[in-house]
């Protein structure tokens, strides 16, 4: 059974698979999917509500006291190892089922070719909590919806290589004329 829904307002947007469905290690979910990134200060009342909803879930749906960090979808950056996500909380939510895709003017976006949404960009979003019963026992997160807010500074989602790794090649292409 899904929990109480969530608007999110005016949070990070990563990982956004909105029009295609996701990919993982080679195989595809089936799930559109993104994960929003909440600053701890600015949307501490809806953490907190979050937090005691996935807590009320935790022990009357799943009937157990705790469930190890790694089995909730709402993260807390600061567990994260990264610099970036300091002070931050994560939520990764995914529905099998194409999402409603908002412009700002509530407009529907129905195509990638026409969508404004990159990973860095401000969003609002709806999403809920549900429990995943049995021997995996989890609480994950539906996204329900989402609208774009505004532009953000692009996060970038590459393999971290620096530039200093390959040689100077110089401006001379002389030596690869044949390869044309």
């Amino acid at each position: 059974m899904a929990g109480k829904t969530y608007k999110l307002k005016n949070v990070r947007l990563r990982y956004p698979n909105l029009f295609t469905t996701e990919n993982y290690k080679g195989t595809d979910t089936g799930k559109y999917s993104a994960t929003f990134i909440l600053d701890a200060e600015e949307h501490k009342e809806v953490l907190a509500e979050m937090q005691a909803g996935i807590e009320q879930m935790i022990t009357s749906e799943l009937k157990v006291k705790k469930l190890d960090s790694g089995r909730i979808c709402l993260k807390d950056g600061d567990d994260s190892g990264s610099e970036f996500l300091e002070g931050k909380f994560t939520i990764k939510a995914s529905n099998r089922s194409p999402l409603t895709i908002l412009s700002r003017s509530r407009e529907v976006i129905s195509s990638a070719a026409e969508s404004p949404f990159y990973s860095g960009c401000y969003v609002n979003a709806i999403i809920d909590f549900w429990p995943q019963q049995g021997d995996g026992k989890r609480i994950n997160a539906n996204l329900l919806g989402i609208q774009f807010s505004k532009n953000g500074e692009r996060i970038s989602e590459g393999s971290g290589i620096d530039v200093n790794e390959f040689d100077d090649l110089g401006d001379d292409e002389d030596e690869f004329e044949s390869f044309k």
